[in-house]
């Protein structure tokens, strides 16, 4: 049974998907950082200085009555919330996700068509069909080397 379960641990499958998942999670912070740190700044302060993480709807206030200045303050007290801002801030993050997705997979799409198409170039005939014997001969033959028969000169 172990000797099983380490032939499936080391199949290559499983190794690609754990790569897979380990860059997926790295990634999925770089995107985070640049949704939080890069985008969502200038957004913030074209939209009149709004910090979207801030943005959120008290529904019951907590321990101490609102208002509430941060979401940290409003979960400090004990409030509960909806945090329509960290939504936001989601929403911006799987839209970033998707366009980079988009731009490699066309990418990757793009060069295996050019490769492809590399591949199957058509190729040339070299030889052509007799027509008295049915014969393939080649393309510059001017007799067929099967009836001998005249064959006419192709252009």
């Amino acid at each position: 049974m172990l000797k099983d379960f380490r032939d499936f641990i080391m199949c290559g499958n499983v190794l690609d998907m754990a790569v897979g998942i380990i860059i997926g999670v790295a990634f999925g912070t770089l995107v985070t950082s640049i949704v939080k740190d890069i985008i969502m700044p200038p957004i913030g302060l074209v939209l009149g200085n709004v910090d979207f993480t801030n943005l959120f709807a008290v529904i019951k206030a907590g321990t101490t009555p609102g208002p509430y200045a941060s979401l940290a303050d409003a979960q400090a007290a004990g409030a509960v919330t909806i945090n329509y801002g960290l939504f936001i801030n989601t929403i911006v993050s799987f839209l970033i996700v998707a366009v980079v997705l988009f731009f490699l997979i066309r990418a990757f799409v793009h060069a295996r068509s050019r490769l492809e198409t590399k591949k199957a170039a058509p190729v040339m005939p070299t030889t052509r069909e007799c027509p008295y014997c049915l014969s393939q001969v080649p393309l510059k033959a001017r007799k067929c080397a099967y009836c001998t028969s005249e064959l006419a000169t192709q252009p």
